[in-house]
């Protein structure tokens, strides 16, 4: 059992930067992988990024590569998400996710055990 709490949302013009953080509670962190989702008003969540529970191996959606940076840190059972260059199409509730895994595994679906309330990104053009 795992619960998790966003944070960092707000609201940001377009080029500019966020950076987003999720809190675990639990003493076993290190054991989940862990997603960022995005879901915009109408339209279906979306994975973002993906980390594995060593930190080692990350994924991201091509529209966020070279953008968006995902890091944990397991000694305070964080998960954060960099967002840098904002487009107004990033503008959504952000969600953190768990899922228990192997150390080394990147759980790219949506088929994740734990959710966040979301956090609100809006983007000014």
């Amino acid at each position: 059992q795992v619960q998790l709490v966003e944070s960092g949302g707000g609201l940001v013009q377009v080029g500019g930067s966020l950076r987003l953080s999720c809190t675990a509670s639990g003493r076993t962190f290190s054991r989940y992988a862990m997603g960022w989702f995005r879901q915009a008003p109408g339209k279906e969540r979306e994975l973002v990024a993906a980390i594995s529970g060593s930190g080692m191996s990350m994924r991201y959606a091509d529209y966020v590569k070279g953008r968006f940076l995902v890091s944990r840190d397991n000694a305070k059972n964080t998960v954060s998400l960099e967002m840098n260059a904002l487009k107004p199409e990033d503008a959504a509730v952000y969600f953190c996710a768990a899922k228990s895994a192997p150390p080394s595994l990147i759980v790219s679906s949506l088929n994740y055990d734990y959710w966040g309330r979301g956090t609100q990104v809006t983007v000014s053009s």
